[in-house]
């Protein structure tokens, strides 16, 4: 009864939300600094001081583990030692299944165990973005993410392709899944009720800067179709209808964080999204940037166009609904002959079109994993330890990191209405022997302590400083 009759307002609540009469956009409070700020063609998030935000991280997963064990593999030494490096980011992957293994039953242990992890990274000054992970849709194909009892494959087949898992998702029966949950209302009511189930338990949490909707949407293919029409229908379509939906689910608990809403995976091929506007106040964009050849276990190609066309494609939706761009995912394996240019190229290229990003992921061990068994940075990997500045007391201009040089510059224009200095890290691993900082413009203060450059630009407004890092 108890659980029953604490469910009754959601499901109201839910039903309410599906035939479209509560309101579709969350109001900011009254006498609320600012959420976001544009410069040019990139949006930043601000925090309660005016000033610009960047971020730099790492995903956090455990697919092995499950029910009580899970999260078992994520320890506080993980948030504890990436905000050691510099970082101030984490996309903490959470499975549908594992929360709510029977349809209405949410598993409040579970919960718990997400929020300890808030705990640490609160702990550590890590924000974190929860991600409601799948990989070929959930456990009814082997995988992780929606649960068994939400799925409908329409009796169609399925095969297995172990060598390569992501082909799963062109068999017929995956494809029938995603159909059903994008267009059956009573799983668009379950999948509403769900989000609406994590923001209500944790949204108020200091750690949390908010929500990915769901990891690598994917659709029903229609007959005739190839993959670049078959994403544009249904990012024009069901997607943009579904972001929405679940946006405004989360609102009913929450206004105050963040909603990041992902692409299909086509954009890896340099194909722009044909999403819809996203109607939410705290709408961000969290796309992924995997280099094809990489994915399929090949070298990076230096002199390739995969980045030039990736850049080409991603910055326009974005742009012109004035949203954040935080990259969800990215990576490599490091031990690839042009490691070290992949990872240098993808920094620079991520520097130009986004406000932060998310490497796949902070793990011990082979394939993309930042550390190598024994703990310690991959050699290639080390490279993504880099100066950034995480708070900016004006308007980012330019900014960036010359990997030969280990020098990091970063342009920005002070503004009326910001508090605070400029704080730039710099990580110890960047610069074991120390480092000089020089800042030309108007007149500033700095001071340089441990991991963190702050300058104090006086509370000037319209002045464009230059403050470089390099080698002591």
């Amino acid at each position: 009864m108890r659980r029953s009759s604490r469910l009754a307002p959601v499901a109201l609540a839910v039903a309410a939300l599906l035939l479209g009469v509560l309101p579709g956009q969350a109001q900011a409070r009254p006498g609320r600094a600012p959420d976001r700020v544009t410069v040019g063609d990139r949006t930043f998030i601000t925090d309660g001081q005016g000033r610009a935000l960047q971020w730099r991280g790492f995903n956090l997963a455990d697919k092995g583990g499950r029910g009580a064990d899970a999260f078992a593999d994520i320890h506080e030494s993980d948030l504890r030692d990436m905000a050691a490096r510099g970082f101030n980011l984490a996309r903490l992957a959470f499975f549908w299944d594992d929360l709510e293994p029977a349809p209405g039953r949410y598993d409040r242990g579970y919960l718990a165990r997400m929020r300890r992890i808030l705990d640490w990274a609160d702990r550590y000054h890590v924000k974190v973005v929860l991600d409601a992970h799948q990989d070929v849709y959930g456990p009814h194909f082997g995988s992780r993410g929606v649960p068994g009892w939400a799925t409908r494959d329409e009796g169609l087949p399925f095969t297995p392709v172990p060598e390569d898992w992501f082909s799963e998702y062109f068999e017929p029966s995956v494809q029938a899944a995603f159909d059903r949950l994008y267009k059956d209302t009573d799983l668009r009511a379950a999948h509403a009720r769900m989000w609406m189930t994590v923001a209500s338990a944790l949204g108020r949490h200091p750690a949390l800067l908010g929500y990915d909707l769901m990891n690598e949407p994917f659709a029903r293919f229609l007959e005739g179709e190839d993959l670049p029409a078959a994403a544009a229908r249904f990012e024009a379509g069901e997607l943009t209808e579904m972001w929405n939906r679940l946006a405004r689910a989360v609102r009913l608990v929450d206004d105050r964080s963040w909603v990041f809403v992902e692409p299909t995976v086509i954009v890896g091929l340099g194909v722009p999204t044909r999403l819809g506007r996203i109607d939410d106040p705290h709408a961000g964009y969290a796309p992924h940037f995997y280099e094809t050849a990489m994915e399929t276990g090949g070298d990076y190609d230096p002199d390739g166009t995969f980045i030039p066309a990736y850049e080409a494609a991603i910055s326009d939706y974005p742009a012109r609904n004035r949203m954040p761009v935080i990259v969800g995912e990215w990576g490599g394996n490091p031990y690839v002959p042009h490691g070290s240019r992949f990872v240098t190229d993808m920094t620079a290229a991520l520097d130009r079109f986004s406000s932060g990003w998310t490497w796949w992921q902070w793990c011990r061990g082979g394939g993309y994993c930042f550390l190598d068994q024994a703990g310690a940075p991959k050699p290639n990997a080390l490279l993504l330890v880099q100066p950034y500045a995480r708070a900016v007391a004006g308007d980012p201009l330019g900014f960036a990191y010359d990997p030969a040089t280990r020098t990091y510059t970063l342009t920005f224009r002070t503004r009326g209405g910001t508090g605070g200095p400029t704080q730039i890290t710099v990580p110890r691993d960047a610069y074991p022997n120390g480092y000089r900082v020089t800042v030309r413009g108007g007149d500033a203060r700095w001071d340089g302590r441990g991991q963190t450059v702050s300058v104090d630009t006086r509370g000037r407004t319209g002045t464009t400083y230059e403050v470089t890092v390099s080698p002591r």
